[in-house]
């Protein structure tokens, strides 16, 4: 097979069709303080402003080997937007939620879609640095945006305690934040895919069986996932942090074409649950591995993940800031050599 463009091959290994090698991407953020360095585009201003955000992804292609470039590198976007109170973080420490309104139950029917939603001051900058994006890199270089969906927005809207206790005792609050949440989450994603994003990763950790039980997950979440992907007009992935084991079975029947899954996953057995009905993204521990060993322990983790069948590899979630260069470029030879043989 002639060797096809990095765009050309993500988008077939998505798909499930016949690729010249597994892509090297990563679907979740991948802003580390070396790669801010090295570009000159440090947080927190790189998450507030277009041109530094695009600089910073573009380090993620151009310095770390990345077959992609991805952005943004928070998870506040839409919940500052939609009413929480977010601190700016650090060089070395992501935005995090301070405040959320919905305090009481009654909330939940305050909070609505602002018809400006693609203008806020977040959305706004992610979209620009998208366009930027796909402006440098063209039509060879997949661009992925990421999006929070509707359980880890709930969860910060109505704050983490109240999310998991109103799922038990008043679920349809719960679902009803979650539908009107589901709402701007389809709105920026096409968004970004109309401003050039090949692809939107949704992250939602707080649907997975760490936190919610699966029961709650096919009955209040799944729904939301078949409309988004139904809605959502480019190719579409989901990331689910902790052992999403549980509930892969329902997610291969959702609509996405890949998840990403952390180390926790095991991916021969997964392989065995989704067949051929979703593609799995992963899952070299980004903290464990990634962070904290070397080159050599990082390229037995990634040749692992391909003999068992991985089909884009990748990080397991987002990178820690002070994640080693190094570690990240093994990523790539850990491929070349797996594919040479």
């Amino acid at each position: 097979m002639r060797e096809l463009t990095l765009n050309t091959r993500f988008k077939r290994a998505l798909k499930g069709e016949s690729i010249d090698m597994v892509p090297v991407c990563s679907v979740t953020q991948t802003g580390t303080v070396e790669l801010m360095e090295m570009t000159g585009a440090y947080w927190p201003q790189a998450n507030y402003d277009a041109a530094k955000m695009a600089a910073l992804a573009l380090g993620g292609y151009e310095i770390a080997g990345f077959e992609n470039v991805r952005c943004p590198f928070c998870t506040t976007v839409l919940a500052e937007t939609l009413g929480c109170t977010v601190d700016e973080g650090s060089v070395d420490i992501q935005p995090y939620v301070t405040d959320f309104p919905c305090k009481k139950k009654k909330d939940v029917k305050d909070i609505s879609v602002p018809d400006s939603l693609l203008e806020s001051r977040l959305t706004s900058v992610v979209l620009d640095a998208v366009e930027i994006l796909k402006e440098r890199v063209g039509e060879d270089v997949p661009v992925v945006a990421g999006v929070v969906g509707p359980a880890g927005l709930a969860s910060m809207l109505a704050g983490m305690r109240n999310y998991l206790m109103w799922f038990v005792t008043n679920p349809e609050v719960v679902e009803e934040l979650m539908g009107t949440v589901m709402e701007a989450c389809i709105e920026y994603a096409n968004g970004l895919i109309e401003r050039g994003a090949d692809a939107v990763t949704l992250i939602d950790s707080e649907a997975g069986p760490d936190i919610i039980a699966p029961q709650m997950f096919e009955t209040s979440v799944f729904p939301l996932y078949r409309k988004f992907c139904k809605e959502v007009k480019g190719l579409k992935i989901l990331h689910m942090c902790g052992d999403a084991t549980a509930v892969l079975d329902p997610l291969a029947d959702s609509g996405f074409e890949g998840i990403s899954i952390e180390e926790k996953v095991e991916v021969s057995f997964a392989k065995r649950i989704v067949g051929d009905r979703i593609r799995l993204i992963g899952n070299v521990s980004p903290s464990d591995t990634l962070l904290m060993k070397g080159t050599e322990e990082v390229i037995i983790e990634a040749r692992a993940c391909l003999e068992d069948g991985i089909d884009i590899l990748a990080p397991g979630c987002g990178l820690a800031p002070h994640t080693p260069l190094g570690n990240i470029k093994a990523l790539l030879r850990a491929r070349d050599e797996y594919c040479s043989l």
